[in-house]
């Protein structure tokens, strides 16, 4: 049975029945609680930021079998998040080979890092929401870059909760788990490297 869009603001879902919706657009959808929540476009800023995280991380030696963007990840019951950026471990890329869809199934490793890009009125949903989420899924290191609050807030995966420590300006990103990253909050906000 297909679900359209104004059944989906009534109806709960379920993970089966989300993964099989198609409203015959290329709308991007995250899932909270079976409701169907619409993605609002990324600004070009946005964009360029995640790009720019990006194109470092593969600069850094990161393999592109282990960097995605746009990868859905189940985090706890009937919650489905699509961040701007993933990064694969070395045993999640292995366990994605031959996917149909590129959604990190409960079942499987977590992410190494995930990156969230903030947008205008989205942001109780990445310092609040997706941060619980994110911490109960195990995912060792989260990136929030706020372009409208000019600041980077790493957060690193510590006894199943998140330590934050938050970078503006000039300040250089310590990164947990990619050590070599020789990054400024800055750098990351006007998509700048040295």
């Amino acid at each position: 049975m297909a679900i359209t869009l104004d059944q989906s603001l009534s109806v709960k879902m379920t993970l089966e029945e989300f993964f099989n919706y198609d409203d015959g657009t290329d709308a991007m959808y995250e899932l909270e609680d079976g409701e169907l929540i619409p993605m609002p476009a990324e600004s070009e800023r946005n964009q360029r930021i995640a790009m720019f995280i990006l194109v470092y991380l593969v600069q850094l030696g990161i393999s592109s079998s282990q960097l995605r963007m746009k990868t859905e990840i189940v985090t706890t019951g009937s919650r489905v998040r699509v961040p701007d950026l993933v990064v694969f471990s070395q045993e999640l890329a292995t366990a994605m080979e031959g996917a149909k869809r590129s959604t990190v199934m409960p079942e499987m490793p977590p992410p190494l890092l995930v990156v969230e890009v903030v947008s205008p009125n989205q942001s109780s949903r990445d310092y609040r929401y997706k941060r619980s989420e994110y911490a109960a899924r195990g995912i060792a290191e989260y990136w929030i870059v706020d372009p409208i609050q000019e600041r980077v807030t790493v957060l690193e995966w510590v006894e199943g909760f998140y330590e934050e420590k938050v970078y503006t300006g000039d300040s250089a990103i310590a990164s947990p788990i990619f050590t070599e990253l020789k990054l400024t909050a800055a750098q990351v906000l006007q998509c700048q490297s040295k």
